[in-house]
């Protein structure tokens, strides 16, 4: 692909971590491609599958649900995406490429692999080259950064210490908010198929107790701050 078709293309936007109506309904409102259910009962964003059901339903047409999972068993991700038609797994623990077809019938159902980026210069030493091609079968692979349990701990990695070149579409994630997704989106687009973003924590409600409440202004500020970048990224390909 040339970079001025690479640069031109638009950033898919990913909101995670919905538990209500209204965020989900702002969500959509503010123009985001796919809206992510967390399945992993230990994490505060946990919903059940019948909850993702009931919110999944009232997402209009072209805008893809996506449930996260940590280790799970394959019978209990086939099972809870039975559910909810027309999602995508996301696989966030330590799932082998075997574990997540086997999941996904094959690949059937599209599939995203998170790749948990260790924090500091550590990140250097991540193969994500050999990574992408070991699950090469997957739609995308999900940067995040590596921390200590599963599920994304809000934390950002060094965007700078990826490989300059990755044969597979990336969705950045990992401490993305409004003001740090621009400077993502344009350090690494350049370095793949194509780039999405997801963020969860980043447009929460400020305070304790409020992980899986998102709040509408940021999620406007975070969708309009990737659309400067793309704005950026084809004004610098001319």
């Amino acid at each position: 692909m040339t970079s001025d078709a690479l640069f031109s293309q638009r950033t898919r936007i990913k909101i995670c971590g919905l538990t209500r109506e209204q965020d989900l309904d702002a969500a959509v409102a503010a123009g985001v491609d796919a809206i992510g259910f967390v399945m992993y009962e230990k994490s505060p964003r946990y919903v059940s599958p019948t909850r993702a059901a009931e919110l999944a339903k009232r997402l209009p047409p072209f805008i893809t649900p996506v449930l996260l999972f940590v280790n799970e068993s394959v019978s209990k991700v086939i099972a809870t995406c039975a559910h909810i038609a027309g999602a995508t797994a996301q696989f966030h623990g330590d799932e082998t490429p075997e574990d997540c077809l086997a999941a996904t019938h094959q690949g059937a159902r599209p599939f995203l692999r998170a790749a948990r980026i260790p924090l500091g210069e550590a990140g250097a030493r991540f193969d994500l080259v050999k990574y992408a091609s070991d699950y090469s079968q997957s739609q995308a692979i999900l940067l995040d950064a590596h921390v200590d349990g599963y599920g994304g701990g809000g934390q950002t990695f060094h965007w700078s210490l990826l490989p300059p070149s990755v044969n597979a579409h990336l969705v950045l994630s990992g401490g993305l908010d409004a003001a740090n997704v621009t400077d993502g989106i344009l350090q690494v687009r350049p370095r793949c198929k194509s780039l999405a973003v997801d963020v969860s924590s980043g447009v929460e409600l400020s305070g304790p107790g409020n992980k899986g409440l998102k709040d509408p202004g940021k999620i406007n500020q975070f969708v309009a701050a990737v659309r400067a970048a793309d704005q950026q990224l084809k004004d610098l390909a001319g």
